[in-house]
C-alpha cells in the first residue's frame, strides 16, 4: 500500500484531505486515477512533477489544484468531466486530483497556501 499524507490549508488549521496518495513514478503518474470508480471526498492524488493532465477513460468528474514548488495554488479547474485535457500550467509543478465540488467546498483561491504533511 502506498503511504497516505494530509493536506492542509492556510495556517495548517483547516484539513483538506485524510488520504493523499502521491504518484511520483512515470507509471504513477501514467496512471494516475485510471481504474478508480470513484474518489471520496477524504481523498486525493498528488501528481509531481505535473502541470498537465487528463482525464480520458476515467469515469467520474474530478477538481484540478495546481500548485508551484512553494506549494502556492497556482490554478484551480473544477468540475473536469471524462475526457478532458487541462492544462499546461507553466507556473505548476505538481497537481492535486480530488473529488468534484471540493475546490469550491473550501474556497481555494489562486495565491492561497497548502501544506503536506505525514
Amino acid at each position: 500500500m502506498a503511504k497516505l499524507y494530509k493536506i492542509h490549508h492556510g495556517d495548517k488549521s483547516q484539513l483538506l484531505i485524510e488520504n493523499l496518495e502521491m504518484a511520483e513514478s512515470f507509471f504513477a503518474r501514467g496512471k494516475g486515477l485510471l481504474g478508480k470508480k470513484s474518489l471520496d471526498a477524504q481523498s486525493a492524488l498528488w501528481i509531481k512533477p505535473c502541470n498537465n493532465i487528463h482525464t480520458c477513460f476515467m469515469n467520474f468528474a474530478i477538481d484540478c489544484i495546481f500548485v508551484n514548488k512553494k506549494m502556492e495554488i497556482v490554478k484551480v479547474v473544477s468540475g473536469v468531466k471524462p475526457y478532458k485535457i487541462v492544462g499546461p500550467y507553466w507556473k505548476s509543478f505538481s497537481v492535486f486530483e480530488t473529488a468534484s465540488g471540493l475546490a469550491e467546498k473550501w474556497n481555494l483561491q489562486v495565491g492561497d497556501q497548502l501544506y503536506v504533511v505525514n
